[in-house]
């Protein structure tokens, strides 16, 4: 039995089928996992994401300590409620977890890691955090609830005080800011609008059953999966790792090499890749023939080689098959999966595949 949030019980009565994930016994559908996707796209979904690891960063050297920490740079959270999203990662460059974080205050940070990389990530923060003299608290008392589609903001707006409601309906994309005991950010990974609202624990079922008596539609991991490689958003384990590099990852944007001065761990590595240039890129598929794209199939690229899908299967939005590979970096338009031994077609663009309900490849 793995860790369970303080949703579990609900997940069950509702008819979830549960799925081991990073260690939580986690809902994997409600029964449709399609129909749980469509719901995101066109209303509203909720996730219960409370098995991702909050870690609140607090101290007077907290910034100067997560400009070392990490890829992207955090002085340009320039005000309390700023959100950033980036990777942190080895002294050779590899992704150790990609992560959001948030300017709390002045002094105090918050970081949202990902479930499977909470104890790595705990003890690699503390490591580095020793030497700063900030304080480290990961916040275990805390759930943790996504809401995501066109409908969610303003879903989850009315179940505020009348007075908050236009406050959170003013969160700009990637703001967030506390309202009572909730801190609601707009952000989320879906590639729908909406909120993540953290809050205490003992009211997370509250909050839940409010949503959904409002008209959202409880969601599961598999729904998450497909609205995320829609949207094309990395997943950690499969498109990134710590024997990849952001470049490599189609991640180069979130990393800020820029004031030079910033000696951020695997800057040097980093350096070093940008001067000989990346042996292999991540790129979207969209497979021409029938068929459906996995993990681990192999692609071939005529006359260049040979590389390997890392997150593949079939979008509900676009009723065809879509994925993620790593190829070489001289990959061109058009390449060849192999699919139970058949070469099948497909063509290489650039992800998104789908943003806001809307396709972007055809």
């Amino acid at each position: 039995m793995g860790r369970r949030t303080a949703l579990f019980d609900r997940h069950r009565a509702l008819g979830a089928t549960t799925v081991d994930f990073g260690g939580w016994d986690m809902p994997l559908h409600y029964g449709s996992q399609i129909a749980e996707h469509h719901a995101v796209r066109r209303a509203a979904g909720v996730f219960d994401v409370s098995h991702m690891g909050v870690v609140d960063v607090d101290g007077a050297r907290s910034r100067e300590f997560l400009e070392r920490l990490l890829a992207n740079d955090v002085t340009r959270l320039t005000a309390p409620g700023r959100a950033l999203y980036g990777c942190m990662l080895n002294e050779a460059g590899g992704i150790i977890d990609d992560l959001l974080a948030y300017r709390l205050e002045a002094s105090a940070f918050r970081i949202v890691v990902n479930a499977g990389r909470r104890e790595a990530d705990l003890a690699w923060i503390r490591r580095h955090a020793a030497e700063f003299g900030v304080s480290v608290v990961e916040r275990e008392d805390l759930a943790m609830l996504a809401v995501q589609g066109p409908e969610a903001r303003a879903l989850t707006a009315k179940l505020l005080p009348p007075a908050h409601a236009p406050e959170a309906l003013a969160l700009a994309p990637f703001h967030a800011r506390p309202f009572d005991d909730w801190y609601v950010s707009r952000t989320g990974y879906t590639g729908e609008d909406g909120f993540e609202v953290m809050l205490p624990t003992a009211r997370a079922v509250d909050l839940f059953e409010a949503l959904r008596a409002a008209g959202a539609v409880p969601c599961g991991l598999g729904a998450r999966d497909t609205l995320r490689l829609e949207a094309g958003l990395n997943l950690y384990g499969n498109d990134m790792d710590e024997e990849t590099d952001p470049f490599e990852s189609a991640l180069g944007w979130t990393v800020a090499m820029r004031p030079v001065t910033r000696r951020f761990i695997g800057r040097d590595a980093l350096e070093a890749i940008e001067r000989r240039g990346s042996a292999r890129k991540l790129v979207g598929l969209l497979l021409v023939d029938r068929g459906v794209l996995r993990r681990h199939q192999t692609v071939t690229a005529p006359g260049v080689g040979v590389g390997e899908i890392t997150s593949g299967g079939f979008s509900p939005t676009l009723e065809r098959s879509i994925a993620f590979a790593r190829v070489p970096a001289a990959t061109g338009a058009e390449v060849e999966v192999d699919v139970r031994g058949r070469a099948l077609r497909a063509r290489v663009v650039k992800p998104p595949f789908v943003r806001n309900g809307q396709p972007l490849v055809s």
